[in-house]
């Protein structure tokens, strides 16, 4: 097929993070992508665990400087960015002072999950949507990968579904061994709904939770891709939604899989 647009929205990407099973697919999968003479952008939290003078992250100004309101309350976004200089791909960093300083992702020192986590992934999804519109750029596939990145689907269908730059992109989601116990805030509905989510896309979040808000990304998906040791009561959530599904292989050779799977989403979007 013709050369495709894609836009990689992920929790982590190696070596920005520690090699693991979830930072290596978040950077080998984008890398190969490009490779295969496809276009791509690549959004990442900006942790406070990134090393802004190793990895010589800068800020992007013209990108930066727009407020997300969550609560009621003004967050600006900061929008940075470095390069693989090796494979010429450029990362994309969203940061926030109020959310993305701490030197621990989700939990704090003593183990504790971050209060505001749910707020923290509105944040990452509407920074992340908020600067797509900013750069201009129309993507045909957006792979959204991990639950930070879980709230991207419903407000691609629902808040920005009326924006001309996405409204033809086929959304997929990628369901990781990145569950926790904890549950959000009671508010978070409450904090959804400020953001022009309609309530009846809240019928997950009575009590919210990791199970919540994946059952909750694969509604507004168009496909999604199952990785190892997935909760078996979202493997059967997954099957019974009908989505296309792609199953990530244990070995490392799945960039023309993935490749293909997109082609396989576009051809039924256009036929349709």
């Amino acid at each position: 097929m013709a050369k495709k647009k894609v836009l990689f929205i992920t929790p982590e990407i190696y070596p920005y993070f520690p090699e693991g099973y979830i930072s290596n697919i978040c950077r080998y999968l984008p890398q190969g992508i490009q490779e295969r003479e496809n276009e791509i952008r690549t959004f990442m939290p900006k942790f406070g665990c990134v090393n802004e003078h190793r990895h010589m992250l800068h800020e992007v100004i013209r990108l930066s400087g727009q407020n997300i309101i969550i609560e009621d309350t003004d967050h600006p976004l900061i929008i940075k960015v470095a390069s693989l200089q090796n494979v010429r791909m450029q990362i994309y960093f969203i940061d926030s002072e109020d959310y993305f300083k701490r030197k621990t992702p989700y939990y704090d020192a003593e183990g504790n999950f971050y209060p505001d986590n749910d707020s923290r992934a509105i944040f990452y999804a509407k920074g992340v949507m908020e600067t797509v519109r900013k750069l201009g750029w129309e993507p045909d596939i957006i792979h959204c990968h991990g639950w930070i990145s879980a709230l991207v689907p419903m407000f691609i269908k629902t808040v920005y579904k009326d924006d001309p730059l996405l409204q033809g992109c086929k959304v997929v989601f990628t369901i990781f061994p990145d569950s926790f116990p904890e549950k959000f805030s009671t508010s978070f509905g409450k904090k959804l709904r400020q953001t022009n989510i309609p309530r009846e896309c809240l019928r997950h979040f009575r009590n919210p939770g990791y199970d919540q808000i994946i059952q909750t990304a694969v509604d507004f998906s168009d496909a999604v891709s199952i990785t190892t040791n997935i909760k078996k009561r979202l493997l059967t959530y997954v099957e019974q939604s009908g989505k296309p599904v792609l199953q990530h292989p244990e070995d490392d050779n799945y960039v023309d899989l993935y490749d293909e799977f997109y082609d396989q989403i576009l051809s039924d979007r256009d036929n349709a």
